[in-house]
């Protein structure tokens, strides 16, 4: 047999095998073997599209984010342009938009009104109506507040709430009473709404009356109204109810609230109980820049230099960046001890290391760091070079500085300013008039007192008040008001008579009084 016949053939077992049949093809299947890829074909899904009203409304909304109200109203415009229908969120985006810029919003605010209306939403949708009713508010259309209010459908205490902090926040006082007496029901919120709108309005007494009342009705204040009355207290100077306040907060669950912690350090401060302010700041687990800033502030203002720069380097140390007001306090403490170079190393320090352009109270902090040490020319020589107007404050600085030094002619120089400043107000015209006075120029006296007579300004008196088992007592000239007047009269004879037992003399001055003339 022939070998090399079978060479390029079947071997003889596959001779002798029947033929096989070809398999049929495996289902394509993601392969075991290393770098071998399969495409998996998936099936055809329908992707959910975005609802446009929240499309257009998120854009919207980044718009007012970004205070960019212009933007706001021309994206809403496209909007209605392109036939979207807003919702209630599109509207109340854009009126708390409007509330946040109140002086160039209105007349968009009132286009806006007009959707409102039309979309049916002023009587069925609370959220809607509440927030237009704060937008006038806050752009001073209370009037249009209040017509929005009764218009509203169906209220809730959002919306009594509102209304009252719009009656107080545009001086509406009387009003926002009659709507709190009228209110179903009073929560903490509206207790504050009044008293925080008293404060504000710098109607301390009255914020504590209604808090006593606030705690007789047995409503537990909120941390908002905490500070409310601890900001009364402060400019009040009623130390006992701010003891009180500190005491009730230590019982509450706000002893660690750092906004508190922060108005107690700024009323024990303004009530010159400094060290009580430098308890609170010990004990504060966490501090913020305003923490640190009211205690540098409350030993400035208590004549604690030392205390007040050796903080302000303290704050620093710990990671927090000065700020204006805290460049304010270490200025003050300067002007404070007469520390004239290391106040204008802070000035200069300010504007160029740290990049805060100086404002009027850091310009008043320098006239009284000169006037103080005598250096009147300086001081108005920043008076005259500042880049703004200088204000009453400012210049009644000098103008005290002058009847200390008894420099009348840059006092009557002060008072051109002031006219044009004030024309109404008597204080300083009442300065000038004593600094003429203490150096026996009667003639100028008599003139100040004759041009605050032809301009019509009267002589506000002057009044003093102590408080008394946390009630404040006030006192003006000649007030003989008083429930115990005979009682404290004779107080004060008793008292005179012991100063001249000590060889006091009071000191005293030949001139007319104010209504002589």
């Amino acid at each position: 047999m022939n070998v090399t016949a079978y060479t390029n053939t079947a071997t003889p077992t596959q001779l002798s095998s029947p033929p096989k049949t070809p398999k049929p093809p495996l289902p394509t299947q993601p392969s075991s073997l290393p770098n071998h890829r399969h495409r998996v074909s998936l099936p055809q899904t329908n992707r959910p599209t975005i609802d446009p009203v929240v499309s257009w409304t998120s854009s919207i909304a980044r718009h007012c984010r970004n205070a960019q109200l212009p933007e706001a109203a021309a994206e809403f415009q496209r909007m209605r342009l392109a036939g979207v229908e807003p919702n209630h969120v599109t509207f109340i985006t854009l009126l708390s938009a409007c509330a946040d810029f109140p002086l160039e919003s209105v007349a968009f605010g009132s286009s806006i009104h007009a959707y409102v209306r039309k979309f049916g939403l002023l009587t069925n949708n609370v959220m809607v109506g509440t927030a237009l009713l704060d937008m006038y508010a806050k752009c001073r259309r209370v009037d249009l507040a209040r017509m929005v209010f009764d218009e509203m459908g169906v209220k809730n205490s959002v919306s009594w709430n509102t209304m009252i902090d719009g009656y107080m926040r545009n001086g509406k006082v009387e009003d926002a009473i009659q709507l709190f007496d009228k209110m179903p029901k009073r929560d903490a919120i509206s207790w504050t709404a009044l008293i925080g709108g008293f404060v504000k309005k710098d109607h301390f007494e009255q914020a504590l009356l209604w808090f006593q009342e606030m705690q007789l009705a047995r409503v537990e204040p909120d941390y908002v109204t905490i500070i409310a009355v601890l900001s009364a207290c402060a400019n009040l100077g009623t130390l006992g109810l701010g003891l009180w306040m500190n005491r009730f907060v230590m019982k509450q669950d706000f002893k660690d609230n750092i906004r508190i912690s922060n108005s107690l350090i700024d009323m024990y401060s303004r009530c010159g109980c400094i060290e009580f302010a430098r308890q609170i700041f010990e004990k504060m687990t966490k501090r913020t820049l305003v923490s640190w800033n009211s205690i540098i502030v409350g030993f400035a203002v208590n004549g604690h230099v030392e205390e007040a720069l050796e903080f302000f380097g303290l704050m620093q140390k710990e990671g927090f960046k000065p700020d204006g007001i805290s460049f304010t306090g270490a200025l003050t403490a300067c002007s404070h001890a007469g520390l004239v170079d290391e106040g204008l190393k802070f000035f200069d320090e300010m504007k160029r290391v740290h990049r805060i352009t100086p404002r009027i109270e850091h310009y008043g902090c320098i006239v009284d760091l000169y006037s103080r040490a005598g250096r009147l020319e300086d001081a108005l020589n920043v008076i005259e070079n500042m880049p703004m107007k200088p204000n009453e404050v400012v210049l009644g600085s000098l103008l005290a500085a002058c009847r200390t030094h008894g420099n009348v002619s840059l006092a009557e120089r002060l008072m051109n300013y002031l006219s044009e400043l004030d024309p109404s107000g008597d204080s300083n015209y009442v300065l000038l008039s004593n600094i003429y006075a203490a150096i026996g120029r009667w003639d100028g006296a008599s003139k100040i007192r004759r041009k605050m007579k032809a301009r019509g300004i009267q002589k506000k008196p002057g009044s003093s008040s102590i408080e008394i088992d946390c009630s404040i007592h006030e006192f003006v000239a000649g007030d003989n008001c008083h429930a115990e007047t005979d009682s404290i009269h004779a107080m004060l004879e008793l008292l005179s008579a012991e100063l001249k037992l000590c060889g006091y003399v009071p000191q005293t001055f030949e001139n007319e009084s104010y209504e002589d003339d």
